[in-house]
C-alpha cells in the first residue's frame, strides 16, 4: 500500500508538471506502479492455487472466512490484470480507443456516457431512459445494460405506452436524437397522431413548415420539462449517484427514485372537488 501510494502521487506530479520531462516521468511513473500490481496479482493467484489444491491446511478451522476471500480474489484477480492491459495501451501505445474499457473494479458496469455538454462532457454510470406522461408522472423507465442509439428507443417507448393504457399516444416528444424517417412512420402505423421529432440536417419545406406549427412547438415545450423532470429525479429522488451494488442493485435504485418522484406529485397534486357526506 505503501509503494503504491507513492507511485500515485509521482504520477499526479509528473501529470500536472508542464516541463518537458514530464511525459517521461509519467510513463516511469506507471511502470513501477504497474510492476507492484503485477507483484500483487502474482501473489494472489499463488494464494488461490494453494487454497484450490489444500495446501494450507492450517486454515481449515476458517474454512468459511477462507471461502469467501478466495471467492474476492478469483473475481478481482481477471478484473486487475483487464485494468493492467488498458493501462499499458493507453500509456505506452498512446490506444485511447481500448474496447470493452474497465472504469471501475467494483462496479464492471459501468459505462463512459460522453454527451457533448461544456461542464461535463463525460460522464459515468449507466442510460436510463424516463417516460413521462401528463401531470409529471413517470409511466415507464428502463436502466440498459449497454448503451442503445437514441433512434433505437422510440418504438420500446410507443410499446410501454400501449401496455401502459391500452392506446397509443395523441403527442409523442422527443429530441432530434430519436429522428429518422423510419421511426416517424412506424409511429404513425401505431396510432400515434402527431410525431413531436426535430429531423435531423437540413429541412425539407414540408418538415420546416410543420415545426413551425403551433402543436409542434406545444410538443417541444412538453419535452423540455421533461429534462426539468430528470434534474429534479437526480437532485430530489436521489438519482445523481446509485448507492446500491451491481446492475440489479441500479434498478432497484432507479426503481424507487421513480416511486419517489411519482408519490411527490401524487401528494402535490389538487384533489377534485366534489360533495359528499362528512360524519
Amino acid at each position: 500500500m505503501r509503494a503504491t501510494t507513492h507511485r500515485v502521487l509521482e504520477i499526479a506530479r509528473a501529470a500536472r508538471s508542464r516541463a518537458g520531462q514530464g511525459r517521461e516521468r509519467l510513463e516511469q511513473g506507471y511502470r513501477r506502479l504497474l510492476s507492484t500490481v503485477r507483484s500483487t496479482v502474482r501473489d494472489a493467484e499463488r494464494v488461490c492455487a494453494e487454497l484450490s489444491a489444500g495446501t494450507r491446511a492450517a486454515l481449515s478451522k476458517h474454512t468459511l472466512v477462507v471461502t469467501r476471500s478466495q471467492a474476492q480474489l478469483e473475481h478481482f484477480v481477471p478484473l486487475v490484470r483487464r485494468v493492467i492491459a488498458q493501462t499499458r495501451a493507453r500509456i505506452f501505445q498512446n490506444d485511447t480507443h481500448y474496447p470493452d474499457k474497465l472504469f471501475s473494479l467494483f462496479e464492471p458496469h459501468t459505462e463512459a456516457i460522453r454527451k457533448g455538454k461544456a461542464a461535463k462532457p463525460t460522464e459515468f454510470g449507466k442510460l436510463l431512459r424516463v417516460q413521462e406522461a401528463e401531470n409529471q408522472i413517470v409511466v415507464d423507465y428502463q436502466v440498459y445494460d449497454r448503451r442503445p442509439e437514441d433512434r433505437a428507443l422510440l418504438m420500446p417507448t410507443i410499446e410501454a405506452h400501449l401496455r401502459t393504457f391500452g392506446r397509443a399516444p395523441h403527442l409523442l416528444a422527443a429530441d432530434r436524437g430519436f429522428w429518422s424517417a423510419a421511426n416517424k412512420r412506424a409511429a404513425k402505423e401505431r396510432g400515434v397522431d402527431q410525431v413531436c421529432i426535430p429531423a435531423l440536417g437540413r429541412l425539407k419545406a414540408e418538415q420546416a413548415a410543420e415545426q413551425r406549427q403551433r402543436w409542434f412547438r406545444r410538443g417541444q415545450r412538453f419535452r423540455t420539462g421533461g429534462e426539468g423532470r430528470i434534474s429534479v429525479l437526480k437532485r430530489r429522488d436521489g438519482l445523481a449517484r446509485c448507492r446500491y451494488h451491481g446492475m440489479d442493485g441500479m434498478k432497484r435504485w432507479v426503481g424507487w427514485g421513480v416511486v419517489s418522484n411519482n408519490l411527490w406529485v401524487l401528494m402535490k397534486s389538487t384533489p377534485p372537488q366534489g360533495h359528499g357526506n362528512s360524519s
